[in-house]
């Protein structure tokens, strides 16, 4: 438990440093440059002192990598700027759950029973009632809603690219090659970063085609290049307490125990990410979203539990 525990801790440093970085750089740069620094360290340690590409599973990470730091990662770094990284983590971190589940039950066949039913009910009772305004208030007031569609789609990603690592693991197990965490995350952060620079190059192709004329291209860089200095800092935080440690951690936990198991743990972050994003962003929570944060996290904890 206690690689899960650290990985928990650092995704709640990577995600306050990650939402600097976003409202700075912007979500699609922001998730490509830490990705980039994570993948050189990362490679560093699998090349030089572990088993780089190796295994029968490398496939498996790798698509792993594309599903949940490619599409799941581009999504969370959307989500963070427009809600925060306390409402953010609350609902990647939990949604995750039921979604590892069910890729888990499309995958293996693995039933739910009525108490895991009732725990993915749990938590998303207590989602609602972290997000939702009552009494009347208005909904565009208090929560974006792309951010939520944004969140929700990077929870399916997580959740869906753990079933992946635990298929992984076992493709590699079958023939008796073990891989450390630090060398899974390399082989699934491969995936992410390509699709993180397709994304990349999508978007300044875009503004290329939006017909700048060279002066206009001359201020924007050096806008670019300013932004760039005041985001290095949070780049290089969120690169090594997320992708880099914190994923390692996580996947060191995921071989060892099943990720309904592994998820309960790391979904405790969007509590344990309060003290900081008060701290840091200013984001003080009502009584309401935190009874509804603590309600999610319980049926989080319930369905690893059950299973």
């Amino acid at each position: 438990m206690i690689p899960a525990l650290l990985a928990t801790f650092l995704f709640c440093l990577s995600a306050v440093s990650a939402t600097r970085a976003t409202r700075i750089l912007g979500g699609i740069s922001a998730n490509f440059w830490r990705l980039l620094l994570a993948t050189l360290l990362l490679g560093i340690w699998a090349h030089c002192f572990a088993q780089g590409i190796r295994g029968e599973g490398f496939e498996m990470f790798f698509w792993s990598g594309v599903v949940g730091f490619g599409l799941g990662d581009l999504a969370l770094y959307q989500a963070l700027p427009r809600l925060g990284s306390r409402l953010t983590l609350l609902l990647v971190h939990c949604v995750a759950a039921p979604s590892a589940a069910f890729a888990e039950w499309l995958w293996l066949g693995t039933t739910l029973t009525l108490p895991q039913i009732a725990s993915i009910a749990c938590i998303l009772l207590g989602v609602v009632v972290a997000l939702l305004p009552l009494n009347g208030e208005s909904t565009a007031k208090h929560i974006d809603l792309v951010g939520v569609a944004y969140g929700l789609l990077a929870a399916i990603g997580q959740g869906v690219g753990a079933a992946m690592s635990r298929l992984a693991y076992d493709i590699n197990g079958r023939q008796d090659f073990h891989i450390d965490g630090l060398t899974a995350a390399y082989q699934r952060i491969l995936g992410g970063l390509l699709l993180a620079l397709i994304a990349l190059l999508v978007m300044k192709r875009l503004r290329f085609k939006q017909g700048e004329s060279n002066h206009e291209s001359s201020t924007e860089d050096k806008k670019a290049r300013s932004k760039g200095r005041a985001a290095l800092p949070w780049i290089i935080g969120t690169a090594l307490a997320g992708p880099t440690l914190g994923v390692g951690c996580y996947q060191w936990a995921l071989e060892a125990i099943p990720s309904g198991l592994v998820l309960p743990i790391v979904a405790t972050t969007p509590l344990m990410v309060i003290p900081l994003s008060t701290w840091m962003e200013g984001d003080k929570p009502t009584m309401r979203s935190l009874a509804g944060g603590l309600i999610a996290v319980l049926g989080v904890i319930l369905l690893g539990k059950f299973r």
